[in-house]
């Protein structure tokens, strides 16, 4: 993945917004959510003096479009530690920025109701809260609130009240509710953008079951191989336990030489089938499906049957092949070879797999990938 532009030195606004989290090496890769699940933003938050602080996390979608605004709180009081909790709502690139401010209405409200109680500079003290009161009218969006908010601003400076009434008239709940809600912002500050990539809920969790095709034939002889279609039947059964994703073997051909048979044994019947993981035969490799199991049109019937049952389908997609692998012939240079000449079968001592190949990724890298 491309570097994030939140890689890259932090600028540090007016009011300084650090250590945001959730964030993986310092934006170069994304955090990870999926749709629907509400995540935690923190981030400290540094003011000035008696500075009372507010902030908001925002979301932008793959678009850049800004989602709602999810108000911070202080999450422990002198800490300077904030967050909030969002939810993002699409699978997608998003981005997250916190957002900072300074609110002086706040920062007045609690000057005054020390002051004014004590009869300290009591007229000036309302005075600049009724200046301060008419600006965050302005930004107040509905008129019903400028109209709350305006009204608090006149009653502070109503001479004919004392100043202890006209104080409690700007405290009053309603006003303290409008002003909450659309605060006066100073020194607006922004931390730099950090990414999240939101996924599908199966990415999250699921209930994963491990189903061999070949096993399901719906016969009692447990020598005939099951196919796609037989196996199919049993997927209703498997819905019904709760299951959410039907985890496939390796699907393909599977080599004879150094066949396995049961519990790894070194000698292997006729009848027995071999491991699914020993892929590749004469009859072809990774791009092949097991003749036995039937062909490509009935394992997309498989997995339409599965959708319909609202179950996923997920293939292990082995990178090893068996000795007969046509890449064997082909490509003898993508395995590892031995002082004798001779290609490594896979080994984890003392167990050996002499019916495996791993492949030696570094050998011929551009010739893999093509």
């Amino acid at each position: 993945m491309e570097a994030h532009p939140a890689h890259g030195r932090d600028p540090i606004g007016r009011i300084p917004i650090v250590d945001v989290q959730p964030v993986v090496e310092h934006g170069r890769r994304p955090a990870k959510a999926v749709v629907g699940e509400t995540f935690e933003v923190t981030a400290t938050l540094f003011g000035e003096g008696r500075d009372v602080l507010g902030a908001e996390v925002v979301l932008c979608d793959q678009s850049g479009r800004p989602g709602p605004r999810a108000p911070m709180r202080e999450l422990a009081p002198g800490t300077d530690r904030w967050g909030a909790e969002v939810t993002p709502e699409s699978v997608g690139h998003w981005t997250f920025v916190v957002e900072a401010w300074s609110d002086p209405v706040a920062a007045w409200r609690h000057t005054a109701a020390i002051k004014v109680p004590a009869g300290i500079d009591a007229g000036l003290v309302l005075e600049e809260g009724a200046a301060l009161y008419e600006r965050a009218a302005d930004a107040v969006p509905d008129p019903a609130g400028q109209a709350v908010v305006r009204a608090a601003a006149h009653a502070l400076r109503d001479d004919s009240w004392r100043p202890t009434a006209r104080l409690a008239a700007a405290l009053a709940p309603e006003a303290v509710a409008v002003l909450t809600a659309h605060p006066l912002r100073e020194r607006v500050s922004r931390s730099l953008p950090m990414p999240l990539l939101v996924e599908r809920e199966r990415a999250l969790y699921g209930a994963w079951y491990e189903f061999f095709p070949r096993s399901e034939s719906g016969q009692l002889d447990p020598s005939v191989h099951g196919t796609f279609r037989s196996a199919a039947e049993r997927l209703p059964a498997i819905a019904g336990m709760g299951f959410d994703v039907v985890y496939l073997p390796p699907i393909h051909p599977i080599g004879t030489t150094f066949r396995k048979g049961p519990n790894n044994s070194l000698s292997a019947s006729r009848r027995d089938v071999g491991v699914p993981w020993a892929i590749g035969s004469p009859e072809g490799g990774h791009d092949a499906i097991h003749p036995d199991l039937g062909t490509i049109e009935d394992f997309d019937a498989f997995v339409r049957r599965a959708t319909e049952l609202r179950l996923e389908v997920a293939l292990d997609f082995a990178l090893q092949c068996s000795p007969d692998h046509p890449w064997v012939q082909k490509h003898p240079e993508w395995f590892h070879h031995r002082a004798d000449g001779s290609i490594a079968y896979a080994e984890n001592p003392p167990k050996k797999y002499q019916d495996i190949y791993p492949i030696a990724f570094d050998k011929d890298m551009p010739g893999l990938i093509q």
